[in-house]
């Protein structure tokens, strides 16, 4: 299977549990066809550069998932079809980016070690 990263930007007139149901709909159809989940982040609303349908926001979905090449043309068959996406982007990931993805992920899970109660704190600027 090959690794691939879809980043989605949905319509803003969107509610918080059509954005839900939309990204569980698009991950549901990679996974009956034959995908594997990996990571998804909805950034949520952004500004877009230029306006797109008359709209100058909207909801970013970034979804990483590992398929075989046949699955891309029906998912984007889907999503052209879908009248709540605005645009879509399905990337192929190379060993470097899924490592460097992989790396980004742990990062903000690692949280900053706390200090010995023993030491005591530099005041000195």
């Amino acid at each position: 299977m090959i690794d691939y990263e879809l980043m989605v930007i949905f319509t803003p007139v969107l509610s918080d549990s059509d954005f839900k149901a939309a990204q569980k709909k698009a991950e549901a159809f990679i996974k009956e066809n034959g995908g594997k989940t990996v990571h998804t982040n909805p950034w949520g609303l952004r500004s877009l550069a230029y306006p797109i349908q008359k709209k100058t926001t909207g909801l970013y979905w970034v979804f990483e998932y590992q398929a075989p090449s046949d699955l891309n043309e029906k998912l984007k068959i889907r999503l052209n079809r879908d009248e709540s996406v605005l645009r879509f982007l399905i990337t192929r990931l190379d060993k470097y980016a899924v490592a460097y993805n992989e790396r980004k992920r742990n990062k903000s899970k690692i949280e900053e070690p706390a200090r010995p109660t023993g030491e005591p704190q530099n005041t000195e600027a």
